[in-house]
């Protein structure tokens, strides 16, 4: 953690780490608490995560691996805590930072969402309904990397930011993302009211949504 706070020059303000949270039914993994400080020198770079027009480009800056150790999709869906986690390469997620803040500042960047709980997948869905106004976008993804499908929608590999932006900017992108050496592909396009990945996901945004903002409730409901 130290390290990372040195490569990405972020400046750490205090935390807390909770290691023995426990009684004799159940207990707390270690947790980590970080409080961290930031500056926004221009409300004008405000970037959300959720998209904003249907017919704009999403695209993927970073790369997806075949990784799945760690992730939620282990805990909540093979009841397993185990597997290698994610590789970082601390030097490039700067450069994924940084390229993503240069086009965030050259105003081409419509939407910007971490890919990190749930993956590829919960993140994209994200997007499509997180506004808060209730302002719901389907999407049109399409991947291609030959790996186990799991992997690719639920994996939790590092350094990668799901972009919705024009069309007519994607020349700017690529520009962008060469100047900084990161990875970049396009996944699809902001369009109707179901999120559908490949032939494996076809959802409706509304149904994601209701699932994603009553979680909790649900969860205590069949526990108590």
């Amino acid at each position: 953690m130290s390290e990372s706070c040195r490569v990405l020059e972020t400046p750490v303000t205090g935390g807390n780490v909770s290691f023995y949270n426990e009684d004799p039914e159940r207990k707390v993994y270690p947790t980590p608490v970080v409080g961290m400080i930031g500056l926004i020198e221009d409300i004008k770079y405000i970037t959300t995560q959720w998209f904003r027009e249907e017919g704009d480009i999403i695209v993927l800056l970073g790369k997806n691996k075949e990784e799945l150790g760690g992730t939620e999709y282990l805990k909540i869906v093979h009841n397993l805590v185990k597997g290698k986690v994610p590789v970082l390469d601390l030097e490039y997620e700067k450069r994924i930072q940084q390229a993503c803040l240069n086009l965030v500042k050259k105003r081409i960047v419509k939407s910007a969402h971490d890919c990190s709980e749930g993956g590829l997948a919960v993140a994209l869905a994200e997007c499509c309904f997180t506004s808060g106004n209730n302002l719901l976008l389907g999407a049109e993804i399409t991947l291609s990397e030959d790996f186990r499908k799991d992997a690719l929608l639920f994996g939790e590999s590092q350094s990668r930011i799901i972009l919705s932006l024009d069309e007519k900017d994607l020349l700017e992108l690529e520009k962008t993302a060469k100047e900084h050496k990161v990875d970049f592909t396009v996944l699809g396009k902001v369009r109707g009211e179901n999120i559908r990945i490949n032939n494996w996901i076809d959802l409706p945004v509304q149904k994601l949504k209701d699932k994603f903002y009553n979680s909790i409730p649900g969860i205590m409901e069949k526990r108590f």
